[in-house]
């Protein structure tokens, strides 16, 4: 290595950049910075390298900036490996080209790397048995809790539950960030979240966070924390473990708990019934999966076979069970939550009597219809008027996501092509991606049309609150040239007025949800509700049976929740 500005050394073996870059591309993390005065790093994905030819870098998250990379504005990429802060020289753009719906792009290939050897690139890793609890307070959003996993002088990294991934996404405020070590040291600093990685097997996230412009004082608190972190961190070594005293901060107190046990997971304890706990592994995976799908993969089909043969095996012990356990996922994404309950809906109003492979490929199709939405514009939802510029946008989430179906050789074609091509159409051509009529849509098109409608009109909007079952049947109704009258009849009489899963006001003045309902529609098992807000097990009542009505007097109007 040969000294360069001081604090950097350059790296000029061709064979040690590749293995630095390597370590890049693994971690799908780096930075993009244009050369220019005040220029910041924007986050981009490092997807492949070409040893002395080219880079291959997927920026469709720095799509704005794509039109002065290819006007030749250089450009050079930041990034951490093997603990260690990577600088490239700067770099062009040679190939620009779109593919699903991302932004594939080719660069020259750096020449050699400048490593940051200071302190500040020094990355501090907890051990298992170091908890340090982390909170991320996001603007008009419940906390997100999780715990420390490194931590370095310019930012760290945090496990989170697999929900915060759709919360980070959408959230463009500046963040704060909270640590808490298990001597009750309180800490707090304010920072922008960078990479995102899924680890689907533990349903949890790992967050790169940068912090943003800290003062002197919390600088020098931070490389406190640092350097008690690897003091601690190397009693857990083989030679050193009789030789060091433990750090103060991880230090308990007589009584006190490990501050981050557990912390970062998904809670499932909170959620209703015992059905819902069970739900959460299937909306974990498609958490994740939508990480995944805008990291550029292809949906894995191991994964989502054993999650709809999961969907299909609790649908078999007890249907209403699940019915109601889909309006119970109020903490999870919304694509999420919508993509299980179109699953559980279609599966039970169409699937009696199909073989497995065929109803498994139909819940299949439904779980994951919606999920090319995160590929999309995210601006998208949060407008309050919907434009035509905004639904032609939009609408290619439907080819997008059937692209990244291309592993899932068990999925039948045709039922992914009805299910998520035709679940957006409608009768009078008004749909898309491809604005077929009536005459071309098959009937699974037009069933999931309608389930897909309910779904959605249940549930808040930017652009309108979420309606009652009543209101959704009176609105599908009022619109027969856009959904099929035959399967609004068919869902109506199915899942009946006042369906498992409705919120309702009695004549006695008290709430209760629907749990089952007999042939007639009548309520005959209910959960008593301690408020009118999406069903949890901190504000459930008893359960009640047998003659609701003696109970808790006739039903008077359902009350609309957005689950």
């Amino acid at each position: 290595m040969v000294a360069h500005e001081e604090e950097y050394e350059r790296v000029p073996n061709q064979v040690a950049v590749a293995a630095l870059l390597t370590t890049l591309v693994e971690s799908g993390g780096a930075s993009l910075c244009l050369e220019e005065d005040g220029a910041r790093p924007e986050p981009v994905v490092l997807m492949e390298q070409h040893p002395g030819e080219t880079l291959v870098l997927d920026l469709s998250s720095v799509s704005h900036l794509l039109g002065r990379l290819q006007d030749g504005t250089s450009f050079y990429l930041t990034g951490e490996a093997q603990g260690k802060m990577l600088r490239t020289p700067l770099l062009s753009l040679t190939e620009t080209r779109r593919a699903g719906g991302r932004f594939l792009c080719c660069s020259d290939y750096p020449a050699y790397l400048d490593v940051l050897q200071r302190r500040e690139a020094f990355r501090a890793e907890l051990r298992i048995g170091m908890p340090v609890a982390a909170t991320v307070s996001v603007p008009s959003q419940d906390a997100i809790r999780g715990e420390l996993r490194d931590l370095s002088q310019t930012g760290c990294q945090l496990e989170l539950p697999m929900t915060a991934s759709g919360v980070l996404a959408t959230t463009e405020a500046p963040l704060m960030l909270a640590f808490e070590f298990p001597d009750g040291t309180y800490f707090e600093i304010p920072a922008s979240a960078r990479h995102r990685r899924p680890d689907a097997e533990r349903n949890l996230l790992r967050v790169g966070f940068h912090f943003g412009a800290p003062s002197p004082e919390q600088e020098r608190q931070v490389w406190y924390f640092v350097c008690e972190i690897e003091r601690e961190s190397s009693r857990y070594t083989k030679d050193h473990q009789d030789e060091r005293q433990p750090s103060p901060l991880f230090t308990s107190p007589a009584g006190r708990s490990g501050a981050g046990e557990h912390v970062g997971r998904r809670d499932v304890k909170r959620y209703a019934t015992p059905t819902a706990r069970r739900l959460v592994k299937i909306a974990a995976f498609l958490d994740g999966q939508m990480l995944a799908l805008q990291q550029g993969s292809d949906i894995d089909s191991r994964q989502l076979s054993l999650h709809a043969d999961r969907l299909m095996d609790l649908h078999e012990e007890d249907r209403e069970a699940l019915l109601f356990a889909c309006r119970c996922l109020s903490p999870e994404p919304l694509l999420v939550r919508h993509g299980v309950s179109v699953a559980v809906h279609l599966m039970d109003l169409v699937g009696g009597g199909m073989p497995r492979d065929v109803r498994k490929a139909v819940v299949a199709s439904g779980l994951v219809h919606d999920l090319g939405k995160a590929l999309v514009p995210q601006v998208l939802f949060k407008a309050t008027h919907f434009e035509a510029t905004h639904r032609q946008a939009l609408s290619e989430h439907v080819p997008l996501v059937l692209e990244r179906l291309g592993n899932c050789q068990w999925l039948s074609s045709s039922i992914a092509s009805a299910v998520i091509g035709g679940i957006n159409e409608r009768m009078d051509g008004s749909g898309y991606p491809k604005g077929v009529t009536g005459e071309s849509l098959n009937e699974l098109a037009k069933a999931s049309a309608v389930v897909d409608a309910v779904e959605a009109l249940r549930r808040d909007r930017s652009d309108r609150p979420g309606k009652t079952a009543q209101q959704v049947y009176r609105h599908l109704l009022s619109h027969p040239h856009q959904f099929d009258p035959h399967w609004i009849k068919r869902y109506i009489d199915h899942f009946k007025a006042l369906p498992v899963g409705a919120l309702v006001r009695f004549s006695s003045e008290q709430l209760a949800w629907v749990l089952r309902v007999d042939e007639r529609g009548n309520p005959t098992e209910v959960q008593m509700a301690l408020s009118a807000s999406a069903p949890m097990r901190d504000n459930l009542g008893n359960a009640l049976s047998g003659n609701i009505v003696e109970k808790l007097g006739r039903p008077v109007s359902e009350v609309a929740v957005s689950t």
